[in-house]
């Protein structure tokens, strides 16, 4: 694994990072890679398939998103942000979920458009973050 990519996970002891690298899990880093772990048990390839397919949904659901716009349909874009809640649960991208969970609760209430898109901005930061940190160990692994 590069530094690059130890700097952007918070590697932590996984199949996929050095045990070396332990540290306690917290929402900074882009993926928890012991949740991530446990979730598949250990089994590396599993990892990387899940980190795969979390990557590309994550930039789908919010293209899906953005084209729809301020005004398009809440309830498809709460549907949509639930959706990547989950995803990002289970690959432990605490943050994505986070702002995912936050940019529902704008939706479901009907918060003004300025809330709104400010909760909108704060998890295609997250996405972004969780992207590039999935990105750069899907290239160490190849």
């Amino acid at each position: 694994m590069s530094a690059q990519a130890k700097r952007v996970t918070g590697a932590r002891r996984s199949s996929m990072a050095p045990a070396a690298a332990a540290a306690p899990p917290d929402e900074s880093r882009p993926i928890d890679l012991v949740h991530l772990s446990r979730q598949t048990l250990g089994d590396r390839d599993l990892e990387i398939e899940l980190l795969s397919l979390f990557e590309r949904q994550a930039d789908h659901i919010l293209r899906q998103i953005a084209a729809m716009g301020p005004d398009g349909d809440r309830r498809l874009r709460h549907d949509l942000a639930h959706t990547l809640k989950g995803s990002a649960r289970a690959v432990g991208a605490k943050a994505v979920a986070a702002r995912a969970e936050a940019y529902e609760e704008c939706l479901s209430a009907q918060a003004d458009g300025a809330r709104t898109a400010a909760a909108q901005d704060a998890l295609q930061q997250a996405v972004d973050a969780a992207r590039a940190a999935v990105l750069a160990l899907l290239s160490d692994q190849g």
